[in-house]
Parts: structure tokens; sequence; C-alpha cells
């Protein structure tokens, strides 16, 4: 009990108080508590699976979700200006097995659409948006993972696909696996690790692009293993006419045929770093002495 005619001990108290205060605060400070998930800008939740996404606005996972449907579109988006955020919970399709047909995120012929924090795994592709006037897309923050033939497949100019993690790509039969597939978009600061052949003498894509005007810059491209003697591998093979091809990372380990970094016509080549493919660069117009290969 403090006595309140006892100040040196009331004095003595309140210095340990304020103390043990700092301490505490100090201590949340460097560790602090997970603070639970804003959902103050969501339009709406997506609590399960397959769903239909028929509103504009900003639609957001509050849960891990997955599916064993071996077909069609786990969220298929059919409308304009939506923004898929999914906190960072799952999407999952592994339930499906190595011959699903079903893609994790699907819009076709729509306009500006947004991925962003989101885990997909175990679908035939990833996230695919596709289809003719598809324009204005943003597929950020992503970690994609066993998904079977491409990880991300974005058509459509004034896009962007960024600072993504693709991981493990491959295992479906009929098709060449790409990590990344980009028709129109910019392709920025992403990691592709692991893109796998299944079928005999079959090529792997980590980044294959087109378009015109376009940057892809920053790639770490890492882990493709083509198949059979003929099969190659395939680093970042742009068809993309006059776009800038700069400060990406490209390696296959051990050494393997194929092409580390190729440009479309016109393409300006600077600062790329690549090892172990059969030839370092290619159809790069105009290059400067800053990229090393070995």
């Amino acid at each position: 009990m403090i006595h309140a005619g006892n100040q040196p001990y009331r004095g003595n108290y309140m210095k340990r108080l304020v103390t043990i205060t700092l301490v505490v605060a100090s201590l949340w400070a460097a560790n602090p508590v997970q603070a639970a998930e804003s959902y103050d800008n969501c339009t709406g939740f997506i609590d399960s699976l397959p769903a239909t996404i028929g509103t504009q606005g900003t639609w957001c996972l509050r849960k891990n979700l997955s599916t064993g449907m071996a077909s069609g579109h786990a969220i298929e988006i059919t409308t304009n200006n939506v923004t898929i955020d999914c906190n960072d919970f799952k999407i999952g399709g592994l339930a499906a097995g190595p011959s699903s047909a079903t893609n994790g995120i699907r819009a076709f012929t729509r306009q500006n659409i947004t991925v962003r924090n989101c885990s997909i795994r175990g679908f035939y592709r990833g996230i695919l948006l596709s289809g003719t006037n598809s324009s204005g897309h943003l597929i950020e923050n992503n970690r994609l993972d066993n998904n079977l033939q491409t990880a991300i497949e974005v058509a459509g100019e004034n896009s962007l696909i960024q600072n993504n993690q693709v991981i493990d790509t491959g295992g479906n039969p009929d098709t060449v696996p790409w990590g990344i597939y980009s028709d129109g978009a910019d392709v920025l600061n992403n990691s592709i690790s692991g893109v796998f052949a299944v079928v005999d003498n079959e090529d792997v894509y980590g980044i294959q692009s087109f378009g015109t005007g376009i940057t892809i810059s920053g790639n770490r491209v890492r882990g493709l293993v083509p198949t059979g003697t003929t099969g190659q591998a395939r680093g970042i093979s742009s068809g993309a006419e006059a776009a800038r091809i700069s400060d990406n990372h490209a390696v296959v380990s051990p050494s393997a045929t194929g092409v580390g970094i190729a440009g479309g016509s016109g393409s300006f080549c600077t600062g790329n770093t690549v090892a172990g493919f059969s030839t370092a660069f290619q159809n790069c117009d105009a290059a400067d002495g800053s990229n090393l290969s070995n």
C-alpha cells in the first residue's frame, strides 16, 4: 500500500513504475503483437471456391481456401476494375492432382484487374488474364508455387507484373512450362526459381514476353530443367520489339543448351548477367559492355 505521507517511498515507487513502463514499451516495439489485417477497403469477401466476381471493387480473402475441382476457374472475374487482395492467405488447388486443368484466378477480356498478396498453388495456371482488349492489369507481391503449366500469364498493354515469387512450375504433360508469360506487360523484380518439364525433349522458360516497348528488368531466373537431348533452357526470351532488358540475372545449373537472354527486334540489353547457357545473349540489337556471362 502507498501512503501519502511516505514521500521517499512513493518517489521510489513511481521511478520503478516509470522504468517498468519504458521497458515494456521497448519490448513491444521490438516484438510487436501481430495486428489484425484491416479489411476496411474491402467491397466484399471470398469465403469459398469456386467464386465469381461480377462487382467492381476490392475483394478480399480472410482465410485460406482450397478446391479439388479439376477444371474451370477457382476465382473468375467477369467485370472490369476489380482487385483481388488475398491478405497473404492461400488459394490452393493441389487436391486436383497433376492433370488439373483449373486456373487459379482468371479474367477474360477485362481491364484494370489487380491481384496482390496471394499465395496460389497447384493450378494449371496460377493467374490468367487474357483476351482481346485486355489491359491495365497489375500483378504484384504474390507467391505462386507448384503450378502445372504457367504461374502468371498476362496479356494486355499498360500492364505490370512485379515483385512476385514463382517457385517450381511444371508437371503438366501436354505443354511447355513457363514461369511468367507476358504479352504487353512490363516484368519487374520477380524471382523465378524452378521451371521443369516432364515430357521428353521439352523446352522450359523462366520468362517469355511479347509486345512493343516493354521493360523486363531486375528479375532473377534459376532452376530451369529441360528434358531429353533437345530440350532447351530459356532464361528470359523476349519477342518484344524495342524492349529494354536490363539488370536481370539468369542461371542454369548444371549447364544446359539454351539461351540466357534473348531479345526481339531492336531490343536494348544492358547490365544483365548470365551463367550456364550454351548461348548467353541473342538478338540484343543495342547492347553495351555491361552484359556479363560465364
